[in-house]
């Protein structure tokens, strides 16, 4: 089975690459992500509804049905069913497969693709699945000039990019070893996360990290209620639950929300093309902080987050933000110019009592004074704080700092933090640093057993954090290994007077030479 998965994942990534030589020089890179994953959902969601509708018709007994060959007039009189249960309607004359064949003599192909884009995202309207849709081909510009300087050139491109991802070894999606249409989203992240002029780690939260903060939100349970993301970017955290649970055990859905407009959009398409049905995500738009969108959903049982590093925020310039029951309980709100605390204490108000909550968070809030300061006595007071992990450094896209992993939980057994030193749980690759699956293992076992172990693990008291000034500094608490060569002062000086000594027997026989030298010299004359 490995084989084969490895196999299946290898050659998406080879056709990925394809389609980007294909385009190369013509199709800037990050546009071209964002043109590939447009064309990717709309083989997708065309392929899954023919699927859909397909099966369907084969139970009611009609072998022959191919929803891809039905008149346009015959499918609209099953329009409203088909949205009700999918989410969405696409004609069979616009869906990709029908588009894609006539696509090398169509001239006006790119007006054909706007008008099918707006029919998919209008079939929603005014039902449940609207929010969903509505926008998700906006980043897919089929008459901007990143795609072609000409309508002609444009057209050409997009000939190259459907029959790139049409010829796509997919399959149907549910007989694949690998999660292929997710798969090709996360490579595609992978490959353009750093490109010049972009924040990588925005968009993208590399697997391992994601993989270990999931993880550590659902250790002893094999289901949970809901998963909840307050900075969810191109939703890769949420996404993890799905893989190492099983969506099915997600039991009532996926949440997030981002203030970037690209990520919300990619978010929702990453969703799709993972399979989780519309009715089971609600991914919002705006700004968490100030405006959060899910009152009406919270609490959650798992809360996983990497937050943007110490952005900046409304704060106290806002005056209703210290009355916001979010904020209200530390008596103070995180700096106007680092928002990092507002993220904790809005994961915080939103977790469940049962739940746990996983950030990553940047080094300077762990030991930073002024209203930091009195957010970490808060915690620790209140006893939320389960963990905190230091990670390596060089983990991330776009940045080489060393982030930690705040564990937050409401209701703990005692009223211990465990300190965890795993800067060296990784293995270097290329220019960065990654963790491997021994690496999580070897976190999460530390994590769980919460016992002293020297150089890596502190079991620490809160009464014990307040003599320290409430500092959450890893180092603080655990004693990093001394590395340097121990030296024998005794043996060191035995050998200095061993070279002085026989550094005076060279000078006496250089002397005598010399001697010697000059005697025959007077001599001679």
């Amino acid at each position: 089975m490995d084989n084969k998965k490895e196999m299946e994942r290898a050659e998406l990534h080879r056709a990925i690459w394809q389609i980007a030589n294909d385009l190369r020089g013509e199709v800037d890179g990050w546009d071209f992500k964002q043109y590939v994953l447009g064309m990717l959902f709309y083989r997708y969601i065309s392929e899954k509804l023919t699927n859909y509708l397909n099966a369907e018709a084969r139970e009611a007994g009609d072998a022959d049905f191919d929803y891809a060959v039905l008149s346009d007039a015959e499918a609209l009189t099953e329009k409203s069913n088909i949205v009700d249960e999918q989410g969405y309607f696409i004609l069979p004359s616009e869906l990709f497969v029908n588009v894609r064949k006539n696509a090398p003599t169509n001239e006006n192909l790119n007006e054909t693709l706007e008008q099918v884009f707006h029919h998919i995202e209008s079939s929603s309207v005014g039902t449940s699945s609207e929010g969903d849709l509505a926008g998700l081909f906006d980043e897919f510009d089929v008459n901007s000039n990143k795609l072609g300087k000409t309508v002609p050139k444009r057209n050409e491109n997009l000939v190259k990019l459907m029959n790139g991802v049409g010829n796509m070894g997919l399959g149907h999606y549910q007989d694949n070893t690998i999660d292929a249409f997710g798969d090709a989203y996360e490579y595609l992240m992978r490959m353009y996360a750093s490109n010049a002029g972009k924040s990588g780690g925005e968009y993208f939260t590399p697997q391992e990290v994601s993989e270990l903060l999931t993880h550590l939100t659902v250790v002893g349970k094999t289901q949970v209620n809901k998963v909840y993301d307050p900075a969810c970017g191109s939703g890769s955290l949420l996404l993890k639950f799905a893989k190492i649970l099983g969506k099915e055990n997600v039991r009532n859905g996926f949440y997030g929300q981002d203030n970037n407009l690209t990520s919300y959009n990619l978010c929702r398409i990453n969703m799709f093309l993972h399979d989780i049905n519309f009715d089971d995500f609600d991914i919002a738009h705006g700004n968490t902080l100030t405006d959060p969108q899910h009152w009406d959903d919270e609490p959650f049982e798992a809360i996983v987050c990497n937050p943007p590093y110490s952005k900046k925020w409304p704060g106290k310039e806002n005056p209703l933000l210290i009355n916001d029951p979010r904020y209200a309980p530390a008596a103070v709100l995180a700096p106007v110019s680092k928002s990092d605390f507002a993220f904790i204490m809005h994961a915080l108000a939103w977790l469940a009592a049962s739940g746990t909550a996983a950030i990553v968070c940047f080094p300077g809030i762990m030991y930073r004074g002024g209203a930091e300061k009195k957010i970490r006595q808060y915690l620790i007071d209140s006893n939320f704080v389960d963990a905190v992990i230091q990670l390596p450094d060089n983990l991330f896209f776009g940045t080489t700092i060393a982030t930690c992993i705040m564990v937050l939980k409401k209701s703990k057994p005692d009223t211990t933090t465990v300190f965890i030193d795993a800067s060296k749980e990784c293995v270097k690759v290329t220019n960065s640093n990654k963790l491997t699956q021994e690496n999580i293992e070897n976190i999460l076992k530390l994590y769980t057993d919460r016992v002293d172990v020297e150089h890596a693990v502190r079991v620490v008291k809160g009464a014990e954090i307040a003599p320290e000034d409430y500092n959450f500094s890893v180092s603080t608490y655990v004693a990093p290994e001394d590395t340097r060569e121990i030296i024998d002062i005794g043996q060191l000086n035995a050998e200095i007077r061993t070279i002085v000594a026989r550094e005076a027997v060279l000078r006496d026989e250089i002397e005598k030479i010399i001697a010697e030298i000059e005697g025959e010299e007077g001599i001679a004359l």
